[in-house]
This record gives C-alpha cells, structure tokens and sequence, in this order.
C-alpha cells in the first residue's frame, strides 16, 4: 500500500484526493509547531553559525552528498565544520552519541556514519539537535555547525537554510502528506536561503539551482585501492552488474550506472535497509555495485566481487559564492570564526 501511494504521489493520481483532509489537518498542526518555535524562546541559538541542510519531502534527494560537499568547501576557507543528525535508523546506547569509525550503523545510523568516515568531521546524533549542537561544541574544535536533514526541527536556531529537490521527480503532486509527499507546503521554498536542484534539465522551483552528482570513483567493499569509473569498466570484459540500493531514489542509482555503460540488475531495499549477508544470496556470476550508504552497513560482509560506487555533488560556483559571502556577513555581525 505505501509503494502504491508513493507512486501515486509523481504519477498525479486523482485518487490521493481522499486523502485530504489529513493532509490538511497535518499541514495545519505543521504551521502551528513552526510558529510555536518562532515565537517563543524556546529557540536555541548556538554561538557559532549554523548551516542546515534539509529538504520538504520524503524520499531521497541528495542531501548527503551536500553536506559532504558543504565540508570540503567550507574546509577549504578555514572553516572548522561539524555536523548534528537525528541519526535515523540508529540505536545508541545514549545520547548525545558522538560517532566513531569503529562504530556500526546499528548504532549510528547509515548517514551520519557516512558523513563521519568520508567527510572526516565531528558527528553527534540526537533527535534533540539542540543538545547535539552543545555536546558537538562542547568536545570539539567546531566553529561552524551543518544540521543534516533539519529544515523541520525548528527548536534549533540557523542562519542558512538549504533545501535540496529532486530534479526529476521534483515535489510530485505538491500536496502534504499522506496526499502528497511533502513535510512541508511549497511555499516554504521560498523563505530558504538557498534552493539547490538535484539533476534533471528543468528547473523544478524558480529559485532554484542546478547541481550534479559525478561518479568520482569505484572501490572494493573491502580493501582500499580505488579505480576511477573509465579504469573500472576497461577492468571489467562483463558490463552485467547486480546494483544493489537502499535510499529514497533508487532509481538515481541505477539510472547513474546505465549512465557509465554498464547493464543492471536491480535490486531495491527500503531506503535505510538494514542488511543482511542473506540479502546477497543468489547474486552472483556478475559483480555488486552498491551505493555509499549502502557500503558502509555491509561492510564486514564477506561478499564476493562487491563494489562501492563513490559520487560527489558538483555546487555551482554561484552557489558557492554565495553562501561564503553570507557566512563572511555572519562572522562580521559577532558569531565566532575561530
């Protein structure tokens, strides 16, 4: 039932429309936390600038792949950033949980260990991000603070808000959920700082930019050498792969490989599977690509001839401008910049 309400959402299916006054009452209750936040004290304002990165609907859009970008560059100007997370899918033992390379995603979650081991930075999960915020600020040198996925957790003082959209499937039919696959009304876009467009030829919002996921390299689920896609794919006689995925858009992922020139074999999991080596059973006589997110849950899994697709998101120079000249504002109006 879910997957056909799912399709419905970017099909326009007319008969979601039964479904409204849910979607209306949790429109309604969304606006009412919002504003309780806005005018309240109850906001947390940490004293170092807060970036958060987020999205209003449901389902993959290339978050991570921001907030891992959003690291390199900001690390490049002398930023010292950290990251909070919810860590959806993960079971600490308490929190604030800082995560730790030894650490596995049962615990962690699958993103935040991710974030932690590519983008080499400080990562504390907790679903109350306030108290991320203090304990990350608290044990580290941070001068600077992205909240993945926190456009709606409101109890959290930012000063730049990214949304990031589906080029492709873009806000589907534009309701809230359960009619539609949104968390928030569109309109929301337009109070952000900053629209960044995952792919696609169209421009989904008219504030929207464009920016790309690249394939920067192929590496082996264990071990640690790493081949760039052209030297994979002259590597390999076979161009049949298993592509296996378990995010919001699998679709992305297994359009990215055709892309390459190899021919798939999809499997799909719910976006944040928890794996299993019985998950593998049967996939064999060609080789595994995964995703990163998949990788780092699989990765004491004995599996032969498995792969990791690693990618990047490539910001466009506009963007990056602009948001190192709204950062140079915040620094000049009092925060800390070191």
């Amino acid at each position: 039932m879910i997957q056909l309400i799912e399709r419905g959402w970017y099909q326009q299916a007319s008969w979601l429309k039964v479904l409204r006054p849910l979607s209306i009452l949790f429109t309604r209750l969304s606006k009412r936390r919002r504003d309780k936040f806005q005018s309240s004290d109850l906001l947390y304002q940490p004293p170092v600038p807060v970036i958060v990165v987020g999205n209003i609907s449901v389902g993959g859009t290339g978050k991570t792949p921001v907030v891992l970008a959003l690291i390199e560059l900001l690390r490049s100007y002398g930023y010292r950033p950290g990251v909070v997370s919810r860590g959806y899918g993960g079971k600490p033992p308490s929190y604030p949980w800082r995560v730790a390379d030894h650490q596995s995603s049962i615990e962690t979650g699958d993103e935040p260990l991710l974030i932690h081991t590519r983008g080499q930075v400080p990562v504390v999960i907790d679903p109350d991000r306030p108290a991320a915020v203090r304990h990350l600020l608290a044990n580290s040198d941070c001068n600077l603070v992205i909240s993945d996925d926190g456009l709606q957790h409101y109890a959290l003082k930012r000063d730049i808000e990214i949304a990031v959209i589906d080029g492709v499937r873009g806000l589907g039919n534009q309701r809230c959920l359960p009619e539609g696959p949104l968390r928030e009304p569109p309109e929301r876009l337009s109070e952000v700082d900053f629209v960044l467009q995952n792919g696609g030829t169209e421009v989904q919002h008219p504030r929207s930019q464009i920016f790309t996921l690249a394939s920067i390299q192929i590496m082996p689920l264990q071990g640690v050498q790493t081949y760039s896609a052209k030297d994979w794919l002259d590597g390999h006689s076979v161009k049949k792969v298993h592509a296996v995925c378990g995010i919001g858009n699998p679709e992305r992922f297994f359009n990215t490989l055709k892309e390459l020139g190899l021919e798939v074999i999809e499997h799909g999991f719910s976006d944040h599977h928890q794996y299993t080596k019985a998950d593998f059973n049967g996939l064999q006589n060609y080789p595994i690509i995964m995703t990163e997110k998949d990788a780092v849950k699989c990765k004491n899994f004995d599996i032969p001839d498995s792969w990791v697709l690693q990618v990047a998101a490539m910001l466009p120079d506009t963007f990056k401008d602009s948001l190192l000249q709204r950062l140079a504002a915040i620094d000049t109006e009092g925060k800390e910049n070191g």
